[in-house]
């Protein structure tokens, strides 16, 4: 594909002036098979949104009194929220990854988010994705928004089973007036990100209602901006719409850990505000999807799924960003990896009428592996045979049958030589307890009680309290053997 900037157009006169759709490469060997008798058009739309950057506590119905984002409760009220949802890495790329293939991020050799200095990486086209299977079973696919699995041609998303693509390949992007890649052509279209986007959706759902489709929606936000920043150089989420902005621009948002040593309250309270506001603009128009769905009569038979790709900080622990988090302190804007609960959690909600009881939670620990094989279920698709998954069908948990659940979390972090500390991070997690190892640097293990610690500010590596150094032994035995099933190459460092 050749791509070329075309003349600047309003994101309302670009929509009537193009249109977009590329074919999908089918992989051989990968379909899934339809269970039951039911035909193809039987079965559900099913929508994927996924926010970027969205913290467990980033929306109204966390309960969060600073956040304002009706659209998100009004899905929670008539869905099941998940209040245990984990992400099995905390960056953009490896969790990707981990949605797409219910792998583990070692697992397809991508572990931290791909960056400029590494064109040439990219997801494996050998590996099973569940768009592809559900495309090969009949559903018009879409994904508009993130890609970040690989630039490159070899690694476009229509490669890995979705009919069309309009969105951004790379990660960084920009809050207002971005370049959109649309029929296989990057253009400039004036407005706001998560607007623009969320035309292009309303479109796909209009061409497509009357058959089934799965579309996936990625949205920017709320990342902060990467080609635009404060006059100081800071990190800034604006510009946004007065309609999202509007709301924080003279507010005093509460801050969860103010006494924080040294803590920058002030820089971090004007990155709350646009961080939230941010947010309130993926709110505003996950409204405009809801609307069009009732507006169209298909909301009884479209499942709605609500996510983000990874956690967030801002201000918990000292520190705002994600897996690679960074302090925010008056005297130190260095480097923080961690696997924080706040970087792991992620908000998770979804509304399928008729199926999922409304204002329900669930309270299981899932990961993002868990989508595959839940998502090809709801489409009553089978798992293709001799393929790894190692996610878990989750749908008898959202349809209220009582089935055996492990709620234990392995999760990684391996980032590159070049990022930060390059840190090696593993994390063995219980309902109770949680261990964390950086396998590169034995000094900064960390042990927390989450029954009696659950933000994580006392680290009992070292107590010698009997009983947690026995929690400490058991917990390690744990991830030693979870990181043994996957081939984890951490362990060539220490055991």
């Amino acid at each position: 594909m050749n791509f070329r900037t075309t003349e600047v157009l309003d994101r309302r006169e670009f929509l009537k002036a193009v249109g977009f759709g590329a074919a999908a490469l089918v992989m051989p060997g990968c379909a899934g098979k339809l269970l039951s008798g039911k035909s193809v058009k039987d079965r559900p739309n099913i929508i994927f949104i996924m926010t970027d950057d969205q913290g467990p506590w980033a929306f109204g119905a966390a309960p969060n009194a600073n956040a304002r984002t009706p659209n998100m409760d009004r899905l929670r009220r008539e869905g099941v929220r998940l209040t245990n949802y984990f992400v099995t890495t905390p960056v953009c790329s490896p969790s990707r990854t981990g949605l797409m293939t219910s792998r583990y991020s070692t697992e397809v050799s991508i572990p931290d988010f791909i960056s400029g200095r590494q064109p040439e990486i990219g997801l494996d086209r050998q590996f099973a994705t569940w768009p592809r299977l559900l495309g090969d079973a009949g559903y018009a696919t879409a994904l508009i928004g993130k890609w970040h699995l690989g630039k490159q041609d070899e690694h476009h998303p229509t490669h890995y089973g979705y009919d069309e693509f309009t969105g951004f390949r790379v990660g960084g992007r920009i809050s207002k007036n971005p370049t959109v890649e649309v029929d296989g052509k990057e253009r400039l279209i004036e407005g706001y990100t998560p607007d623009i986007l969320t035309d292009f959706a309303v479109d796909f759902i209009r061409r497509k209602k009357d058959s089934p489709f799965m579309m996936s929606l990625h949205f920017w936000a709320p990342h902060a901006n990467t080609e635009n920043r404060t006059p100081d150089g800071d990190r800034t989420w604006l510009p946004l719409s007065d309609a999202d902005w509007g709301r924080f621009k003279d507010a005093d948002p509460v801050l969860p850990h103010p006494d924080y040593p040294k803590l920058d309250v002030p820089r971090a309270k004007r990155m709350m505000r646009e961080y939230l506001a941010s947010v309130a603009s993926v709110d505003r128009n996950l409204g405009r999807l809801l609307s069009l769905l009732d507006e169209l009569e298909i909301s009884r038979n479209t499942v709605v799924i609500f996510t983000s790709d990874n956690g967030y900080n801002m201000a918990h622990n000292g520190i705002w960003h994600k897996g690679n988090g960074r302090w925010i302190l008056t005297d130190n804007r260095g480097h923080r990896p961690n696997l924080y609960d706040n970087s792991l959690k992620v908000p998770a909600i979804i509304r399928w009428p008729g199926h999922i009881k409304p204002s329900s939670t669930i309270d299981q620990t899932v990961t993002n592996l868990d989508w595959f094989p839940t998502i090809l279920a709801m489409g009553g698709l089978s798992l293709p045979k001799s393929r790894t998954i190692r996610g878990r069908n989750f749908l008898p948990l959202l349809t209220g049958k009582k089935i055996r659940w492990n709620n234990d979390l392995f999760a990684q972090y391996s980032m590159w030589d070049w990022h930060q500390t390059g840190a090696d991070l593993r994390c063995y997690r219980t309902v109770g307890w949680k261990l964390v190892r950086d396998f590169k640097h034995k000094d900064k293990d960390e042990l927390y009680d989450l029954v009696n610690d659950p933000a994580e500010t006392n680290n009992l590596i070292d107590s010698a309290d009997p009983a947690i150094r026995a929690q400490r032994e058991l917990l390690n035995k744990r991830l030693l053997n979870a990181m043994g099933r996957v081939n984890d190459p951490a362990l060539g460092g220490r055991g």
